[in-house]
């Protein structure tokens, strides 16, 4: 029977958007709607569980978070959290994998993370200066047709933070996509300082609170 329901509760969609009460906030989660993962996915929940309870850099890193977390809760800037996780977690080298439409901003992160005791590697996006034809984009794929236009290298930067020995990189504007690649290939965690939205300067959160008005045409099919 136990085996019946846990295959009956797997195959239910998850969908926490659909939630009125967030049970999971409280003390009480089986309050939830029957849609609720910590319901549907009880083995996920465990395995995870055991990951936090048994594996030391698991362990190490959500406790970390959590200590942040608790410190900065409605204090701190995202950079104030970032040093306080690198410093809970021990660690002295940090990459930055830029974009290199923020080398301003990169450079101004270097000196604050600098003056915090960190040593700090810095990798632009463009390291390598390869074309974009060459892994099989088109002329008219490219932003400026008809120009060079040497492609976003998010493999490269990860592989050369490796080598240099970071023990966290941080995202700072790497396009949608580059940054998944990045994060794929980084030998150590990752964490996002700044997502790319050119048209926000920065703040993709802005789309979803102008839904109702400015950026209505998001919403039709």
């Amino acid at each position: 029977m136990r085996r019946q329901y846990l295959e009956y509760m797997s195959e239910i969609p998850i969908d926490c958007s659909k939630c009125g009460n967030q049970a999971c906030w409280s003390a009480s989660p089986q309050d939830g709607p029957i849609f609720c993962p910590t319901k549907t996915c009880e083995d996920s929940v465990r395995a995870a569980i055991h990951l936090y309870q048994e594996d030391p850099e698991t362990r190490n890193m959500a406790i970390a978070a959590g200590r942040t977390e608790g410190r900065s809760y409605m204090k701190w800037t995202r950079v104030e959290d970032t040093i306080d996780f690198a410093r809970n977690m021990g660690y002295k080298k940090l990459g930055i994998a830029t974009c290199i439409g923020l080398m301003a901003e990169d450079r101004i992160l270097q000196k604050i993370l600098i003056a915090k005791g960190f040593e700090v590697v810095s990798i632009c996006c463009k390291c390598g200066s390869i074309p974009k034809e060459e892994i099989g984009l088109l002329d008219n794929e490219k932003a400026k047709p008809g120009t060079f236009e040497p492609m976003c290298n998010p493999v490269a930067q990860a592989k050369i933070l490796e080598k240099a020995g970071t023990e966290l990189n941080i995202l700072l504007g790497l396009c949608v996509g580059h940054d998944a690649l990045f994060t794929k290939y980084s030998g150590v965690p990752v964490t996002t300082l700044v997502a790319k939205d050119r048209i926000t300067c920065h703040n993709p959160n802005a789309v979803l609170h102008g839904t109702s008005f400015y950026y209505k045409k998001l919403l039709s099919p």
